[in-house]
């Protein structure tokens, strides 16, 4: 059976490219990819296969039934853009200003269509039920995953498998992780309240720019001095705005960054230590302040006995040449709630471009992946889907 999925998947191994390249011209944002469900939703009517639209939004889920009793299991796909402009010179570069597949969803997408194309073709001979969730809005939170699993995308499901392209990897790699992968991926705004004037006269005002300076050397002791150094944690501010004439002390500025964590206590406490040290700052300046924390993504939390299982899958893919342990990611990935519900477990499929050394990285105007990758995640992805069954 597998070999019989091998050979369909490398048969239709084009038309995954013709997707994926459709769909890097064709970008939408998060919330806003009405089109590229469409294009799902078709693809799967067209071939007479069960699906669903507008789930939890602009996910789309297709099921395809094996004739054999047996598990469900349950693969999924995102399909947002991001707010970038394409500076590549290829002949699929986006034709939507400021707008691109930057991250890999495109390929995500192809790989996830095909496969199940594939297996429903297989489906006689299929053991139990296989569910493809297309998810909309993994780029921006509160992201797709949450809505979709409350509009039922989970139910009966007994497993779930995702990967994703990695262009900062060798295509032939697969890396996996036990428990924590990828970080709870957190948001904060601090406004900061002083008084403005003249800059020939800081007597009389409470310079916000120096506030808010300071604050972001204090934020950075959290860290390095109050986190236990055997947790990962990272505080970035990601902006500072205060803009005035060369000759204004300013009255506000803001601050806008992230904090990364896996442990649900560090985040906790990162979150207090914030606002203590918010306040302590500003209280030294004679300074009010407003501060917001958005919690987004929690840490993708991968099952043990998943993994396992997806690394004897992998070992069986002739395309795969390592498979290895990966380094834990500060990226987020609302991956993370469905695991959250089931178990299941979310891989890295290397993807750097050929030639590209280092490559640029994801989320940059030059991003690309190597189509090969595609392949071998299509692969991958469904030899776990078929073993699930097997599986004790």
């Amino acid at each position: 059976m597998i070999n019989q999925l091998f050979s369909k998947l490398e048969e239709y191994y084009e038309e995954m490219v013709s997707i994926r390249r459709f769909m890097h011209q064709h970008p939408e944002l998060s919330f806003q990819e009405y089109n590229t469900a469409q294009f799902i939703q078709t693809f799967y009517e067209n071939l007479g296969i069960e699906v669903k639209g507008k789930v939890g939004g602009n996910g789309v889920v297709a099921k395809v039934y094996g004739k054999k009793p047996g598990k469900t299991v349950a693969l999924r796909a995102d399909f947002d853009a991001l707010p970038i402009h394409d500076e590549k010179d290829v002949p699929y570069k986006s034709l939507v200003p400021g707008v691109m597949h930057a991250c890999g969803h495109d390929g995500h997408t192809a790989t996830l269509l095909v496969l199940a194309k594939a297996l429903n073709e297989l489906k006689d001979d299929l053991e139990g039920n296989y569910v493809f969730i297309h998810q909309h809005a993994e780029e921006f939170a509160p992201g797709g995953a949450i809505s979709m699993i409350k509009d039922g995308c989970l139910e009966g499901v007994d497993a779930i498998f995702g990967t994703h392209l990695w262009a900062s990897e060798t295509t032939g790699t697969i890396q996996y992780r036990t428990g924590p992968i990828m970080a709870a991926a957190d948001r904060f705004e601090i406004d900061i309240q002083g008084k403005g004037g003249h800059g020939a006269q800081p007597h009389k005002t409470r310079d916000a720019i120096v506030t808010a300076s300071q604050l972001v050397l204090n934020l950075q002791q959290i860290v390095s001095r109050k986190v236990n150094p055997v947790h990962s944690a990272v505080v970035t501010v990601g902006s500072f705005t205060a803009e005035n004439a060369f000759n204004v002390i300013a009255d506000k500025a803001k601050l806008i960054g992230t904090v990364r964590t896996f442990n649900d206590e560090v985040r906790q406490f990162i979150e207090e230590e914030m606002e203590k040290i918010i306040q302590g700052t500003c209280h030294l300046s004679d300074s009010s302040f407003t501060f917001l924390y958005e919690r987004g993504y929690p840490a993708v939390v991968n099952h043990a006995k998943e993994t396992e299982f997806l690394i004897t899958c992998a070992k069986d893919v002739p395309e795969v040449l390592t498979i290895e342990e990966s380094e834990l990611q500060m990226g987020g990935e609302d991956f993370a709630y469905y695991l959250k519900e089931i178990p299941g477990t979310f891989f890295f499929t290397g993807a750097k471009p050929p030639g590209a050394d280092p490559g640029f990285p994801h989320h940059h105007p030059k991003f690309d992946i190597d189509e090969n990758a595609m392949l071998i995640a299509a692969k991958t992805l469904g030899t776990a889907a078929i073993r699930v069954h097997q599986a004790e």
